[in-house]
């Protein structure tokens, strides 16, 4: 995003701020599931370019309580999970995941997707968060299997850096 198409000071609305719903509206998704983000920052994202944006955001999020943090990642979907198969992906969710080629696994990935996605849980108590858009799932798998070694608290990190880096993505194609 350039801007020219996201002036200073209209978040890409005209020449007048939007409303907290027309803001909600069009920013409650850049964080999966939680709109509270945009709710949040709302009264002080006026006049901000994309990247602060992003900043302001990020900033949210990293001061939020734990339980909030966790809840956010537990939003995320699994990566080839029950419902991606099912079509119950966000439209951004979906995007990303078939942009990283996970919609054409094999039948051993995708038992692989599985077994890993069963096991990470099982070891942290949320999904496996990877900002995958410009991968493919080839290296997908092969983060998650690196990851999968980490501690609570590194992989707890690991995942709201990545949840930033898919937030930053989304606001990128807007």
């Amino acid at each position: 995003m350039n801007n020219e198409d996201y002036p200073r000071d209209t978040q890409g609305y005209g020449a007048e701020r939007p409303d907290r719903d027309e803001f909600v509206s069009r920013f409650g998704g850049i964080y999966e599931h939680s709109a509270w983000v945009a709710e949040s920052t709302f009264d002080r994202a006026d006049g901000l370019s994309a990247e602060e944006l992003a900043d302001l955001f990020a900033n949210c999020v990293d001061v939020a309580p734990y339980e909030q943090k966790l809840a956010l990642i537990r939003a995320h979907p699994d990566l080839a999970g029950k419902a991606a198969v099912a079509g119950e992906l966000t439209i951004e969710s979906t995007a990303e995941q078939n942009s990283a080629g996970i919609d054409r696994c094999t039948a051993e990935e995708f038992e692989r997707f599985q077994m890993l996605n069963g096991r990470y849980k099982e070891k942290f108590g949320f999904p496996f968060v990877m900002a995958v858009r410009d991968s493919n799932r080839h290296e997908i798998l092969a983060a998650f299997e690196g990851r999968i070694g980490n501690d609570l608290d590194t992989e707890f990190e690991t995942a709201i850096g990545e949840i930033h880096k898919i937030a930053r993505l989304r606001l990128e194609a807007m």
